[in-house]
């Protein structure tokens, strides 16, 4: 069995370049973990003012009963700042966290070599360059690796440990464990664009603007399906508008331009005309929504209320997908009987309404195919036993009482009921559909494990269920399905489905999973 590797010891020194936010939240968790750490910045009282501030949150953390006020006490005491890198000369590791600018990077560590001694470990904390860029010019890049910290540092559990084509194995595996020995979660990456955080979260926002642009619904509503049907803990709108739409359209750009234009990343027209008006969320006080005293928040649509249907039956094959709704139409009194008519998969028939979970296809498509004109689907649930919400889109040939019907149906199973207009794979059910895919094409490329992908997507942008595990959940066969029918839909290549996919499907076209219970 091979070793695992050993994290720095803890009387290594620390260095850190740059006193801002990151550079300020990593020096903490490092003294933090019992390593000396200094603090280095070319702003006049930067690294000073720094070190203030995370003493005084050392000492909240005390009040809170959250660190013992020995510990922090020790912990404040290994900070120091440095005037010169030069006193960085016996450091161990030293973890750049400089303006993100490829030049600036390259400089400082060509310097940094000059100054530090030849087993010291160089880490970059860039978001977004090439590591292997970054390590180019270096006499001996193979000990660059990235490591990739998330904002607020102490808070957020992911390091992302990237590789460049120089970096030696053993410098990345001692930044792992060295991450862990801090009590972080980190993941192994190659260094490409956008790494997997960024990479793999595109269609969080692409998916929804474009649902925007198709008149799907508002930015409220569609925000509401995400969290209350999708268990997202913010809605792709409200944390474009957070983040700050100049920086979630120029990450997007990036993606896009190292893609050489893949249409997978293609930017919104909608976010590119936020930004050329100035609209760039909280911080402008309007982006998607506006921000302010006395600002009402914009209603979330919701049906009103309907009769309760007298006739539900289950339609189709045996399915996990329908049991939980089932049991929930069960509790409000539906003796559900079975039926063997419309078509094999597993659904609802309620007063001759049938209802499915989207496939990717539009309901209306869906009516037309099956030639049932009263045809309803409903997007993906997180966790349909606990949700508080269900999204519906209506076909066009659908009657006003058959629709009425299903949404009597589900409010009857304690759900608001959302209706989107038809556009297809709805809101969830596209959205996890392209994070899957993108997460298997990451995996696919070599970028990262399925286990990574999944850790980084829950612990760095706090997914309620990593892409893959989720695409296991639904069945790998659907999510191809969806995917093959928006691709055939939009005639993009788009929604081309990872050959990972695929493969898995082929391998065992009833029960492929990436990971194996």
């Amino acid at each position: 069995m091979q070793a695992l590797p050993d994290p720095l010891p803890k009387g290594n020194i620390v260095a850190v370049v740059g006193s801002g936010a990151m550079g300020s939240g990593i020096a903490q968790v490092a003294a933090s973990a019992g390593h000396q750490v200094l603090l280095f910045d070319t702003r006049p009282d930067a690294a000073d003012k720094a070190i203030l501030e995370i003493g005084k949150t050392y000492a909240k953390l005390v009040e809170k009963g959250r660190m013992a006020a020995l510990d922090a006490d020790q912990a404040r005491a290994r900070l120091q700042r440095i005037g010169t890198l030069q006193e960085a000369s016996a450091a161990a590791l030293v973890v750049e966290a400089i303006v993100e600018n490829l030049d600036a990077k390259r400089a400082l560590f060509l310097e940094l070599e000059g100054v530090v001694g030849d087993d010291c470990i160089l880490a970059t904390n860039t978001s977004s360059i090439s590591v292997t860029a970054i390590a180019a010019p270096l006499r001996r890049p193979e000990r660059l690796v990235g490591m990739h910290f998330f904002n607020p540092v102490p808070l957020m559990a992911l390091v992302e440990v990237i590789s460049g084509i120089a970096t030696d194995k053993a410098v990345a595996d001692t930044v792992y464990a060295t991450a862990e020995s801090w009590r972080k979660n980190p993941v192994h990456a190659k260094s490409t664009p956008g790494f997997i955080v960024n990479r793999v979260a595109r269609p969080y926002y692409a998916e929804s603007l474009r649902l925007l642009l198709e008149q799907a619904g508002d930015p409220a509503t569609i925000d509401a399906v995400l969290r209350d049907c999708g268990g997202f803990r913010m809605g792709p709108f409200e944390l474009m508008d957070l983040i700050g739409h100049d920086v979630n359209f120029s990450v997007t750009n990036s993606v896009y331009d190292a893609y050489f234009g893949d249409p997978r990343f293609t930017p919104s027209i909608l976010q590119q005309e936020l930004v050329n008006a100035g609209f760039l969320g909280r911080k402008t006080g309007r982006g998607f929504y506006r921000y302010g005293e006395g600002v009402e928040k914009p209603a979330v649509q919701t049906e009103a209320p309907q009769a309760k249907p007298e006739s539900v039956s289950i339609v189709g094959n045996e399915s996990d997908a329908i049991a939980a709704l089932a049991a929930r139409l069960a509790a409000a009194g539906y003796a559900l009987p079975r039926e063997e008519t419309l078509d094999a998969a597993p659904g609802f028939v309620c007063n001759g309404a049938a209802v499915y979970l989207t496939d990717g296809r539009s309901a209306t498509e869906r009516a037309a195919e099956s030639w049932h004109d009263d045809t309803v689907v409903y997007d993906l649930l997180l966790d349909a036993s606990g949700a508080t919400r269900i999204a519906l889109a209506r076909a066009d040939q659908c009657s006003d009482a058959a629709y009425h019907a299903v949404v009597g149906m589900f409010q009857a199973a304690g759900f608001a009921v959302t209706r989107l207009d038809d556009v297809p794979g709805m809101a969830v059910m596209r959205t996890v559909a392209m994070l899957a895919n993108e997460a298997a094409d990451a995996v696919n490329q070599g970028v990262c494990s399925a286990r990574a992908v999944d850790i980084a997507m829950q612990k760095g942008v706090n997914y309620p269920r990593g892409p893959l595990a989720w695409a296991d959940s639904v069945g790998l066969e659907h999510i191809v399905a969806v995917l093959s029918n928006l691709a055939a839909t939009y005639g993009e290549d788009r929604y081309r489905v990872s050959p990972l996919l695929r493969r898995k499907i082929a391998a065992n076209p009833h029960g492929a999973t990436f990971h194996a219970s």
